[in-house]
């Protein structure tokens, strides 16, 4: 029975583990973390991510310019792009480094005590990306409410709201952290194989006058 949870929860959490890696590269290079629709002109959908921003017209055709200049992002862009090419590799460590611990695999089958540290590993680096995930993706949503709801700017300038990417990547860091979190629980409820017990042989009878065994000689046996 602790054999099939264990296998049922390293299949799930490898499985989310993959879901938010993929959705936290996303994440990371589609335009798409901010959205901006000016009332002037309806017709135009700006949006923004960390690496480039797109304007999508009403025939569907959508221009992309990148950043100018690293240095010149806002300071929760530039940390959001270190924080999340950080966890795309972690990420992908993670999954390199839990799937030799899988049960059903071939490597390591002779050193269970290894198949334990490496998902122990692997769940920890991927805990590491979904926080790394999860913090970039909070900052620019906070800072993205405190924009639209600020006083100080007029009514009349457009506003950037939350876009697709933002969700996603919550989902993602969801995902990893919860993939992680079940891949070190299985590697907790995992047992070395204990070392065989001594073997001890009982001492050879011994062979009495009469040619019966007796296994321990008597006092009147003994010749002094």
């Amino acid at each position: 029975m602790a054999g099939s949870w264990r296998a049922k929860a390293q299949a799930g959490g490898m499985l989310l583990a993959l879901l938010g890696w993929v959705s936290s590269c996303v994440t990371t290079f589609v335009p798409l973390w901010k959205n901006l629709n000016l009332e002037l002109n309806e017709m135009e959908i700006w949006n923004m991510g960390l690496w480039q921003v797109c304007i999508t017209q009403e025939e569907g055709v959508m221009e992309c310019q990148a950043h100018g200049s690293f240095l010149a992002l806002p300071p929760e862009l530039r940390v959001s792009r270190l924080l999340m090419c950080l966890s795309n590799g972690l990420g992908l460590l993670g999954c390199l480094l839990a799937a030799p611990g899988l049960e059903g695999w071939r490597a390591c089958e002779d050193r269970p005590g290894r198949k334990r540290q490496l998902l122990l590993a692997g769940g920890a680096a991927l805990g590491t990306a979904g926080m790394a995930t999860l913090v970039p993706v909070s900052w620019v949503a906070y800072n993205t409410v405190l924009d639209f709801w600020d006083d100080t700017i007029p009514d009349i300038v457009p506003r950037w709201e939350f876009g697709e990417a933002t969700f996603l990547g919550w989902f993602a860091g969801a995902f990893l952290a919860a993939g992680g979190l079940l891949l070190a629980c299985s590697a907790r409820s995992m047992r070395t194989t204990p070392p065989p017990a001594p073997n001890y042989h009982q001492p050879p009878a011994v062979r009495g006058p009469a040619g019966g065994h007796h296994p321990h000689p008597k006092n009147a046996d003994l010749v002094i």
